[in-house]
């Protein structure tokens, strides 16, 4: 009798017909994880609520989620392909009989014992079961196998990381968390003729955040919604001409009180920052305009907030102060208590070649005589070291922000925009913007955003709104 359990070694290596006998064994031991029956339901496809809906499992019969049957099934063909008989085993024939539930935590031994072999055909009949941690038989049955006959050990697979993350929707639905209790607030939609601009305010009002002011071509708003199955309830419609007209009546609104915050439309930018910039008709603050992505990164811990990618395109040290306080105060008023701001340049040391380090330098130093308040500084950091502990320790980085940042100030327009963007169709993040420093917060998103990206944007300007009223 010769069991075998190869897991640990990095070569995979078969057992030919010749050298199994009969009442030889193999075994394989694994404990059920939560990741494992999600997993299985995303390869499979199957979510039976009974496996990936807790909500209904404590419901159940089973009264908890319960894995699939066919998960500790598959770990017996895990032993036949990789064990016993392991490479060039080809499946004929299996039976399996389930006779206890598998729940997470459960420890499953898999044994595989030869009963019988054919030496005409190479086939032989195996024993398969499997146990659980109090040796109850959770899983038994017969497979039928041709065994290969020609020896194979090769070097283990080196196989792709497979690792689960919050879906977006999740994620999205996390970010809504923030305005928990708060009532939903007037907004002035300016040009939303296209789909994604209005399905974003039609989302935004479905989900309690917003009273919209449609400020726009009414024919072209009213023809968009009936074409797509959406209902303007709840919605004020202001009918213009063009998208300029609908810029400055938006800002109009929002100056005369009206509405406590804006979003952009499909129109263009320059349009929409041009009537709330305007000297005398527009909505400026003593603060400098500047605009924020807040980005739910699945790999990032935290919120990470990018600033600024969309306004200011190459700010002045005397700009970035007010770029830098804008973004500390947001953070503040979504309870991020004393938010850690990495003023980001291409190294971590002062260059008097390279002004991003000259300025990241200055920031800091006006943080200490409290021209900058509110949060935690430090800089120059390169990107690495402002959101990676490791990549910080290894460089000799002492710093309450290096590896753990809330907040990015970006040397410029482009830096800022091309990381936001990375991050977005790269690594999956979940990106909202909101621009800073005017009388009303301002959603002002890409046109190519999608509406449920123009929805969490719209949440965090319900919760400036919000902040800006309780502080008049």
């Amino acid at each position: 009798m010769h069991p075998t359990d190869n897991s640990g070694s990095n070569f995979i290596e078969n057992r030919t017909y010749d050298e199994i006998q009969i009442g030889d064994t193999a075994t394989l031991v694994r404990t059920l994880r939560p990741e494992d029956i999600q997993m299985y339901a995303i390869m499979s496809g199957d979510i039976n609520p009974s496996h990936v809906d807790p909500e209904y499992a404590r419901s159940s019969m089973f009264h908890e989620v319960v894995a699939h049957g066919m998960w500790g099934g598959a770990l017996i063909s895990t032993v036949l392909g990789t064990q016993f008989p392991g490479p060039g085993t080809i499946y004929v024939d299996q039976t399996l009989h389930f006779s206890h539930l598998l729940r997470v935590g459960d420890t499953l031994t898999v044994t595989v014992r030869c009963e019988r072999k054919f030496d005409h055909n190479h086939h032989m009949i195996l024993d398969c079961v499997c146990t659980n941690q109090m040796g109850l038989k959770v899983i038994h049955g017969t497979a039928e196998v041709q065994a290969p006959t020609e020896k194979i050990k090769r070097p283990k697979a080196d196989l792709p990381d497979f690792k689960l993350s919050a879906t977006r929707k999740t994620r999205f639905e996390h970010l809504l968390k923030i305005t928990e209790g708060l009532a939903p607030v007037p907004m002035a939609v300016a040009h939303p003729c296209d789909i994604e601009s209005l399905k974003g305010a039609l989302l935004a009002r479905d989900l309690g955040l917003i009273i919209p002011t449609l400020v726009g071509p009414e024919d072209k708003i009213r023809q968009l919604a009936e074409a797509n199955g959406l209902t303007l309830d709840l919605c004020t419609l202001i009918n213009t001409s063009h998208s300029h007209d609908s810029a400055e009546i938006a800002v109009r609104l929002a100056r005369e009180g009206k509405v406590e915050a804006l979003m952009k439309g499909s129109l263009h930018s320059d349009e929409l920052l041009g009537a709330v910039v305007h000297k005398t008709t527009g909505l400026r603050t003593s603060r400098r305009i500047s605009h924020v992505f807040i980005m739910d990164v699945p790999t990032y811990p935290r919120l990470l907030f990018i600033t600024d990618a969309a306004v200011n395109v190459a700010p002045t040290l005397e700009d970035k102060v007010d770029i830098l306080q804008n973004a500390i105060d947001l953070a503040r008023m979504l309870k991020i208590e004393e938010p850690k701001a990495a003023i980001l340049a291409a190294v971590e040391t002062v260059n008097p070649q390279m002004q991003a380090t000259l300025d990241a330098a200055a920031l800091c130093k006006m943080a200490d005589r409290g021209q900058i308040k509110g949060g935690l500084i430090d800089g120059p950091l390169a990107f690495d070291n402002a959101i990676s502990l490791a990549a910080a320790r290894t460089k000799g980085i002492k710093s309450a922000v290096a590896g753990q940042a809330d907040i990015l100030l970006v040397p410029d327009i482009e830096s800022g925009n091309m990381l936001a963007k990375q991050l977005e169709y790269l690594a999956d993040a979940l990106g909202s913007g909101i621009v800073l420093g005017a009388r009303v917060p301002i959603v002002l998103t890409s046109r190519a955003d999608s509406a449920e990206s123009r929805s969490a944007s719209t949440a965090v300007a319900m919760v400036m709104a919000h902040a800006m009223r309780a502080k008049n």
